[in-house]
């Protein structure tokens, strides 16, 4: 994939995103499923790992090679991106991660502003990446936020 194909794929994904948040019963903000997070939480969730990629991709190149490394495998597209994280998440089923544990439950009256937080963070990474050359987003490697 090319930085405008990631960056058109980004716009499309966010606009289903947010198409599918519009939808969504206003209880569900701050109520959800048993044992599972409500709408709000996913939100925050997604804020939480967008605003990490973003700072990274504003890090001189330097930082992330000598702190992740670089890619030593072949560039993947985009459903094999989709079907390893799905893989991962069916890996760890059940299991919480420190950063997710204890997800506060984000009061409605919020979330505006957290739709708007993240309209914001999604253009930037769309500008953030449009900035990098193709070369330099199939070299440097991030981990999940």
């Amino acid at each position: 994939m090319n930085k405008e194909h990631i960056a058109n794929l980004l716009e499309e994904k966010h606009q289903k995103l947010f198409s599918w948040l519009e939808q969504q019963d206003i209880e569900l903000w701050e109520t959800g499923p048993e044992g599972k997070w409500t709408t709000g939480q996913q939100v925050l969730h997604l804020l939480q790992s967008i605003k990490p990629l973003n700072t990274a991709l504003s890090l001189p190149k330097f930082v992330l090679k000598f702190k992740f490394g670089k890619s030593n495998r072949a560039v993947r597209d985009y459903d094999a991106i989709k079907n390893r994280y799905l893989e991962r998440l069916e890996e760890a089923k059940g299991i919480t991660f420190k950063g997710s544990q204890n997800m506060k439950v984000s009061p409605l009256k919020e979330k505006q502003y957290l739709l708007n937080r993240l309209q914001v963070e999604n253009k930037k990474l769309q500008h953030k990446t449009k900035k990098w050359s193709d070369s330099d987003l199939d070299t440097y490697i991030l981990p999940h936020p």
